[in-house]
């Protein structure tokens, strides 16, 4: 796979993963609130099942692909800085999100609710901000 052919897959992923957090922070977290209290465990379970199965591919893929892009080196700086926001993607998906889901699964908790939204908002900021990193990565 040529380093052009790599570093546009690697974006793609990027994109999808930004796609999917903006979906998740402005549509699928606030309608957690309007499911009924008895029905939620089972409806969140549900979701946090079908979710993994796109999530975690795509992002393995995302680091993979940057783990690729790293090992045959010559990259723009920028890319390296990317990989910041990706760190904290990754440190506040595992320390903060998966904590406050497992919360919600045992049982709907408003308040649980909010910090789970407020807390995406970062996660989906830092997604964002690396995905405009990599533009420049595109043009060199």
């Amino acid at each position: 796979m040529t380093d052009c052919v790599l570093m546009l897959a690697h974006f793609s992923v990027t994109c999808a993963l930004i796609g999917l957090i903006w979906v998740v922070q402005c549509v699928i977290y606030p309608q957690f609130s309007q499911i009924d209290r008895e029905s939620f465990p089972a409806y969140h379970a549900d979701y946090t099942r079908r979710i993994s199965w796109i999530v975690a591919p795509l992002m393995l893929a995302e680091i993979g692909t940057a783990l690729w892009l790293i090992l045959r080196g010559d990259l723009p700086i920028i890319f390296y800085l990317s990989m910041l926001p990706l760190l904290f993607v990754w440190l506040a998906t595992w320390f903060v999100q998966v904590p406050y889901h497992g919360k919600l699964s045992e049982a709907f908790d408003a308040q649980i609710h909010r910090a789970l939204v407020k807390s995406n908002r970062w996660r989906t900021a830092a997604w964002s901000l690396r995905g405009a990193c990599l533009i420049p990565c595109l043009i060199v």
